[in-house]
């Protein structure tokens, strides 16, 4: 924590908490925060924690730690590579109740600290596993009994209009620009399109994902 700052009310109130929990807090300089921050602009603390760990992808079809009836709802990502778009992503999916994501280990964003930032804490609470390739993975949920739904703009069925069936569900969002590959595509159960009733063409990714994420955990909850 950087002993220059102007006294803020939340900052006392972390200090406090993290004293409550025996966390050691130090006080240093603005100059020495700001270089030890890996994102621009700290906001006067900064936390270490223990790195994230990928967890086995069966892990997630299982749904290990979930409540007793609760079904896997996983969010799977096909070459996502802007770090703010996967941390909205991240942040949107465990609002929505998401158990878990699937990220590829190439061509996609990892965990950096920006996206940490976007996240807004989301990574404490979605477990994550690191996928060879997805296409393969897919394979892997259809085996397992995972419906998938893949979000696509030419998909043959509006996402208002889809029954989710009661079993454990992956939502698979596309690339920026380019959407889905291929092979994704075709091993996807169902592709869906968001209804377009304005002029544009197109959603950024997070704002799409966010739509079906809310989407199946509304069709989820009846």
């Amino acid at each position: 924590m950087a002993s220059d700052l102007d006294p803020a009310p939340i900052l006392d109130e972390i200090v406090e908490l993290a004293r409550e929990e025996r966390v050691v807090v130090r006080e240093i300089g603005r100059s020495k925060l700001e270089s030890i921050a890996r994102t621009s602009a700290p906001q006067g603390i900064i936390a270490r924690a223990a790195a994230l760990t990928p967890v086995p992808l069966d892990r997630l079809v299982r749904g290990d730690g979930l409540a007793k009836g609760q079904l896997p709802f996983l969010l799977a990502l096909d070459g996502v590579t802007d770090p703010g778009n996967l941390g909205t992503l991240l942040r949107t999916a465990e609002g929505a109740g998401v158990t878990g994501v699937i990220i590829p280990r190439h061509r996609s964003a990892r965990v950096t600290p920006a996206v940490a930032k976007a996240a807004a804490g989301a990574i404490e609470y979605l477990p994550m596993a690191q996928v060879g390739g997805l296409a393969s993975a897919m394979l892997d949920l259809t085996r397992a009994g995972v419906w998938s739904m893949g979000l696509d703009g030419g998909g043959d069925k509006s996402l208002f209009d889809v029954d989710v069936p009661p079993v454990p569900v992956a939502v698979v969002l596309g690339a920026e620009g380019k959407g889905l590959s291929r092979l994704v595509g075709e091993r996807c159960d169902q592709l869906v399109a968001i209804p377009r009733l304005g002029q544009l063409d197109s959603l950024n990714v997070a704002a799409a994902g966010a739509v079906a994420c809310y989407e199946v955990a509304r069709s989820r909850s009846r």
